[in-house]
């Protein structure tokens, strides 16, 4: 496809057909294959046409030809005249013809017009959003003295390469004294085509007077599509590196073209908002390129911006669509009919299914379609997803700024190179290139993701399909053991998986994000699309029952980090992996219950750490309770009980979970493990504390403390002396409440356990409140409280802000107590909207400090406490009787029975109501609880007044 050389004028002094074909052709930077695609004639028409064969072409040919040339003007008339064969008299253009394209908007002059032969051929730059950084790199790189000779940049198709590549390719071009030109390759280009179009748009007319046109000077190229050429580029480049050294190559294509010294640049899809965000903030979502591309997009069909109602679904298209902005521009299409609500409803799990608006018959090259119509409009490349109807028009940008599907550009300024139909061992086609030749049926984003698996090798294909188990992000541990040999499930065989992940990483298939192990992750419609590729492979059952084992051993390498000093990153491992867990348990409950069982087991410490205590215990007790775990190790099933109960305890449910605790623990009895037992008692004394058994809750401390001292079981120390602390102030010992938790501080320090030392020092701010040094009780309350906060537990945060706000008011000082008071409102609320509140309940210093939460109503109870003294500070007995009222309906569901007691005592002493003293006297019997001397005080006028306060009144020590 190498330019014919250039006829001269006719004898007659006229220039023929031949020649003015010939020359406009080479000045539009085009090969007689592009320009019979662009005219819709044949090539062989256009062939004979400039070869002088064919003196008298058809009118219609002419018209076609001259349109596909855009020409006008006295050129119009020229070309028209020669093809009559009446032509005025004049000199031949040769090489260059009167006509040139016009200059393409922000592209520069045209080819030839600037000094020294140093040309823009490239088409306009386009919008591009969230891609700032990877611009300044490349760009960067590109101009760089030792940089390298070619950058790739590789991706799923849809995800804005070549958009991406012009806003390089145009900050180069003013850096480059050579130029910056482009190609887009056509289905079919052999390696002449290239090397000719590559000469063509730096204004040669052969291969060889390249070098000498850039004379040394620093040039670019872009060369745009390589994947449907990949071995004639792959050729082309080389030559080119060896002929023009100076020339630096930008290339696009869905994977590397595999030269010396090629660097891979993976374009990933834009950033997404994660599930945590909190979509009412309109400003903090935007931020995010795939909603600010999205909005963009919507803003296209519709005049109303989303409204607060369609935010959350806004976040959640934005997530589903994985960032891909191919998806992202075919979704917001369809927001001229539906809202981003319905949207999500009916299309939320159909990505794979999102379609073009069907194309005509497909032509090569670059769109060509100019705003004010300098350019003839010419067929839509084959290889591109035209834009969804209602989208941006003509020469508007597509997707992320970029065209359609390979994010060919959205006007003209370079040429194509191909156009025959692709050989055997040729380019793989495109999407809609493997529609037919009729390239009228609609595209689909499965067609897209097809492309690129179809690339992959046939283990490699196996291999992702086994990794499409994963629902979020991984690490290269996790897909180790995912993609272990079938007969090695253990993965005691290492099967190195970096290899591939870098292979998937290069083909666009995979995301890499962030620094931590978790940082790898399938594109959302990858993962869709190699799961479906499971199912047809009737791998489905295999792979799901892998990736459930793949996390049970997870849990189980985690959950003893749950409970020391290494618990913070314990428990955010476990978050990072929550998908996955969720979809791990649910198969292997259908599937594989024992792996199921064991998984549960592990996980009830972090669940009951991020308040799933409800959730948990069903889990627990369904697994427990189907047939085929019976036989399960018993081990294993006491482990799943004492987790069952350990929830039951932080939602009300103790008393039915006291049986099974207690089986648990003569389980670990008889076997003599130590662990075992001293957990069993733990939790045994949790659910004997919400059932009101305090005596005996007490004595399991108690013999925690000396189980755990006897075998030098430091941390279990420090957790039987907290939850003594407890029971110390219950029972009105508070020197004796002090004396535990300095023990505790003391142990915690020795076996590094720095959270357990945190909520100790939370805990003695209670005990100061208690005392009645409020003042005191405020400074350590708010020492503690961003210690408290780093821990990831909102029940200690929110008991800590309830310590301080009570102080606050106590002390007589209202405004700041209202702060406070405020923040713990938000806080409640905060937490519970994120899914973090948690919904069991606890005392003030939890029996057993490894993460025990917060009663569901205890921020009811403490806010109502607070609201009461903030009242009496003001003198409003009243309002003060109203919120202590409403604080010990708060708190009677819950287990903190010392808050009832408190607020109880104030209702008393605010109005002198018999019935309240009843209900005090009746509670402190029932519970042991001993009234402390400020609180007797209180309550000294009514005994005064002559009423009999009689259990009420006793004061310990």
């Amino acid at each position: 496809m190498a330019p014919d050389h250039d006829r001269s004028p006719g004898a007659d002094g006229r220039t023929g057909l031949s020649d003015l074909l010939r020359a406009y052709r080479r000045a539009a930077g085009l090969t007689q294959a592009e320009l019979a695609s662009r005219a819709g004639i044949g090539v062989r028409t256009v062939r004979d046409l400039e070869r002088g064969r064919s003196a008298r072409p058809q009118r219609t040919t002419v018209e076609l030809l001259a349109g596909a040339l855009a020409l006008a003007g006295p050129a119009l008339a020229e070309f028209t005249a020669a093809a009559r064969g009446a032509a005025p008299a004049r000199s031949a253009p040769a090489a260059r013809p009167s006509w040139r394209p016009p200059p393409a908007v922000g592209a520069g002059p045209p080819p030839g017009t600037q000094s020294a032969g140093t040309p823009i051929a490239l088409p306009p730059p386009v919008e591009l959003i969230g891609r700032e950084q990877d611009v300044a790199e490349l760009v960067e790189l590109l101009t760089a003295g030792h940089g390298p000779p070619v950058v790739s940049l590789v991706g799923l198709a849809g995800v804005g390469k070549t958009a991406l590549a012009l806003a390089v390719a145009h900050a180069v071009a003013g850096r480059a004294p050579g130029g910056a030109a482009g190609v887009l390759v056509g289905e079919g280009s052999d390696t002449a085509d290239v090397l000719s179009a590559v000469a063509a748009v730096f204004g040669g007319a052969r291969p060889p007077d390249l070098a000498v046109r850039l004379a040394g000077r620093p040039a670019l190229l872009l060369i745009d599509a390589v994947e449907r050429a990949p071995d004639p580029v792959a050729e082309a480049l080389h030559r080119l590196a060896r002929a023009v050294p100076m020339l630096r190559i930008l290339v696009t294509g869905r994977h590397p073209v595999g030269v010396p010294g090629e660097r891979v640049w993976p374009v990933p899809p834009l950033d997404v908002p994660p599930p945590e965000l909190d979509p009412a903030e309109p400003d903090v979502l935007a931020g995010y390129p795939a909603v600010a591309l999205f909005t963009a997009r919507l803003a296209r069909v519709r005049r109303e911006p989303p409204d607060p109602a369609e935010l959350p679904a806004l976040a959640a298209l934005a997530r589903r669509l994985g960032g891909l902005p191919l998806a992202i521009e075919l979704m917001a299409a369809r927001g001229r009919i539906l809202d981003l609500n319905e949207l999500l409803d009916r299309y939320g799990d159909r990505v794979l299914d999102l379609a073009t608006s069907p194309v005509p018959a497909p032509g090569p090259g670059w769109a060509a379609s100019e705003p004010g119509g300098a350019h003839a409009p010419r067929p839509p490349d084959p290889a591109a997803i035209r834009r969804p109807a209602g989208s941006a028009g003509p020469g508007g940008p597509a997707m992320d700024g970029g065209p359609a599907m390979d994010g060919g550009p959205a006007s003209g300024g370079g040429p194509a190179v191909g156009g025959r139909p692709a050989e055997p061992g040729g380019a793989v086609p495109g999407p809609a290139a493997s529609g037919g030749a009729g390239g009228g049926a609609p595209v689909t984003l499965r067609d897209a993701v097809a492309a690129s698996y179809r690339l992959l090798a046939p283990e490699e294909r196996a291999a992702l399909r086994r990794l499409s188990a994963f629902r979020n992000r991984w690490s290269v541990e996790l897909a180790e053991e995912m993609l272990a040999d079938d007969a090695d499930p253990e993965g005691t065989v290492s099967v190195d998986p970096v290899p591939l992940l870098d292979r998937l990483l290069q083909l666009g298939l995979l995301s890499v994000r962030g620094a931590g192990p978790f940082r790898f992750r399938l594109l959302d419609a990858v993962r869709e699309f190699a799961a479906e590729q499971a199912i047809g492979a009737g791998e489905l059952s295999v792979v799901r029952r892998r990736h459930a084992e793949v996390f049970s051993r997870l849990v189980g390498r985690t959950v003893a980090d749950l409970a020391g000093s290494q618990l913070t990153s314990a428990v955010r491992r476990l978050d990072e992996a929550t998908g996955d867990i969720t979809a791990a348990l649910a198969h292997a409950a259908v599937d594989d219950p024992v792996t199921a069982l064991r998984l549960a087991a592990g996980l009830a410490r972090w669940w009951r750490f991020r308040g799933r205590n409800v959730l948990g215990r069903q889990w627990l007790c369904r697994l427990l309770a189907d047939p085929r775990t019976a036989d399960a190790d018993p081990m294993l099933r006491a482990w799943a009980a004492l987790g069952a109960a350990r929830l039951a305890a932080e939602h009300g449910a103790a008393e039915q979970e006291l049986p099974a605790a207690r089986g648990a623990w003569a389980v670990f009895h008889r076997v003599g493990d130590v662990t075992g037992e001293l957990e069993a008692r733990t939790v045994l004394g949790a659910l004997l504390v919400a059932t009101d058994a305090h005596d005996e809750a007490r004595e399991q401390a108690l013999a925690v403390l000396a189980l755990a001292t006897r075998h030098g079981r430091v941390r279990d120390m420090a957790v039987a002396q907290n939850n003594l602390a407890w029971h110390e102030t219950r029972l009105g010992d508070l020197a004796g409440a002090r004396r535990r938790l300095a023990a505790v501080d003391r142990l915690a320090a020795q076996c590094g356990e720095r959270r357990l030392r945190v909520l100790a020092r939370a805990n003695l701010a209670e005990v100061t409140r208690l005392e009645g040094r409020y003042a005191d009780a405020v400074a350590q309350g708010r020492r503690v409280l961003a210690g408290v906060a780093e821990l990831g537990d909102p029940g200690h945060r929110r008991r800590a802000l309830g310590t301080v706000g009570l102080a606050l008011a106590q002390d007589g000082r209202p405004d700041e107590a209202t702060e406070v008071l405020s923040g713990l409102r938000s806080c409640a609320a905060g937490d519970a909207a994120l899914g973090a509140g948690l919904a069991g309940g606890r005392p003030a210093f939890g029996w057993d400090a490894r993460g025990r939460v917060a009663d569901a109503r205890f921020e009811d109870a403490v806010c109502a406490l607070i609201e009461a003294n903030i009242a009496l500070h003001r003198g409003d007995r009243d309002l003060a009787a109203e919120w202590f009222a409403a604080a010990v309906e708060a708190g009677a569901a819950g287990r903190d029975r010392r808050d009832v007691v408190e607020a109880l005592v104030g209702l008393a002493a605010s109005t002198v109501d018999t019935d309240v003293l009843d209900r005090l006297d009746r509670l402190c019997r029932e519970t042991g609880i001993t009234l402390l001397p400020r609180e007797v005080a209180q309550l000294a006028p009514l005994r005064a007044a002559g009423h009999d306060l009689g259990h009420v009144g006793v004061v310990n020590g």
